[in-house]
């Protein structure tokens, strides 16, 4: 009985001295969401004071009657890509009068993932936020999505939209005034930018030949995005994967001018010419004319793998945010964080209020 209280003393002290040393490296202990603490005493307004540094943590971790305790991987990960939260003073700082140009994803961005695509549905609050940032700054959604169907679900029109993962953009036809009155003059020529155009008829006769493959297998379906074709298997039973995988592929190697990637539970399926989020992201630039520019900030939020070509492009020009939405840590390109699309609507929401004071 002695040896057992003994143990059981001896436990609480060494729990208690971890949690310490963990306050001490900048943790917080709260629940299951801990969040790295608010770096804005670094407060230098250089723009390469923004790059999050990397800090020489190890994972500490103690067993005592066969108990782990072992930092989070997530709370590790907030050190090299902090919150864009947590930062968001230290980022308005950085801005340093230059123009912010916004971009933002639309699945598991704007609106949370969820089992029907076509009922990905963002909600009246989030609307509302990015209508008002796009009042105050330019503002365009670069999608996966057919250009058409996000825009019906966004249902504004005070922004610009990319579909097709920038295979279909429309570019605005006339000068756009800002609320600082100041106007950002345009290149496009009211229709759309689409460089995959010619791939159009292999497009439509890929997708009959998937709806036919699929058919048997239960939970599969097959998503229309104009330039692209999603073969969504979140509802697809795990045993049946393989199966699906395989009968994709197999209509796949009837075209060799279309290559597939694997996103968040779907396949998808695009032509294989040198485009993506990265290229329309400088499209966009180039057609608001400030391709050649220093003195505007891009910021993108985005949070699946193909958002990865769109953080190198913001990253290559040496000044921007890129800013990945992820509960999980992951390797990425971005340099901020947000846990999920609730985030991103608190991000916006306070990103307009930002620019209401001036």
């Amino acid at each position: 009985m002695k040896h057992m209280l003994f143990l059981l003393v001896t436990f609480k002290i060494i729990k208690k001295k971890l949690t310490k040393l963990r306050e001490r490296m900048g943790f917080q202990t709260t629940h299951n969401t801990m969040k790295s603490k608010d770096d804005s005493n670094n407060t230098h307004g250089q723009q390469h004071s923004l790059i999050p540094r990397a800090l020489n943590l190890t994972h500490h971790s103690l067993t005592t009657n066969n108990t782990k305790f072992i930092h989070s991987g997530y709370d590790s990960w907030l050190v090299t890509h902090p919150s864009a939260l947590s930062s968001f003073d230290r980022l308005m700082k950085g801005v340093n009068g230059k123009r912010i140009v916004v971009f933002l994803d639309y699945d598991g961005t704007l609106s949370p993932i969820v089992n029907n695509p076509d009922r990905a549905f963002m909600s009246d609050e989030m609307r509302a936020a990015v209508s008002e940032v796009a009042t105050y700054f330019p503002t365009a959604i670069i999608t996966g999505r057919g250009r058409e169907k996000v825009k019906d679900f966004v249902k504004l029109n005070n922004l610009y939209y990319a579909g097709s993962h920038g295979m279909d953009i429309m570019a605005p036809s006339v000068p756009i005034n800002q609320c600082d009155n100041t106007t950002l003059h345009t290149n496009g020529n009211g229709v759309p930018f689409q460089p995959a155009k010619k791939f159009l008829p292999a497009i439509q006769e890929m997708l009959k030949r998937l709806e036919d493959v699929i058919k048997g297998i239960e939970g599969a379906s097959i998503e229309d995005n104009q330039f692209c074709v999603s073969v969504h298997f979140r509802q697809v039973h795990e045993k049946d994967y393989n199966v699906l995988e395989e009968k994709v592929k197999s209509v796949l190697a009837k075209y060799p001018l279309f290559c597939m990637n694997e996103g968040k539970k779907v396949m998808e399926i695009r032509p294989s010419i040198k485009w993506n989020k990265g290229n329309a992201i400088e499209y966009f630039l180039d057609t608001l004319g400030l391709s050649n520019s220093n003195n505007f900030l891009p910021l993108y939020i985005g949070d699946d793998r193909t958002d990865e070509d769109a953080f190198k492009v913001i990253r290559s020009r040496g000044q921007g945010y890129p800013i990945i939405v992820s509960s999980t840590p992951r390797e990425t390109c971005a340099l901020y964080s947000l846990r999920d699309p609730s985030e991103v609507l608190i991000f916006l929401s306070r990103l307009a209020k930002w620019r209401k004071r001036f």
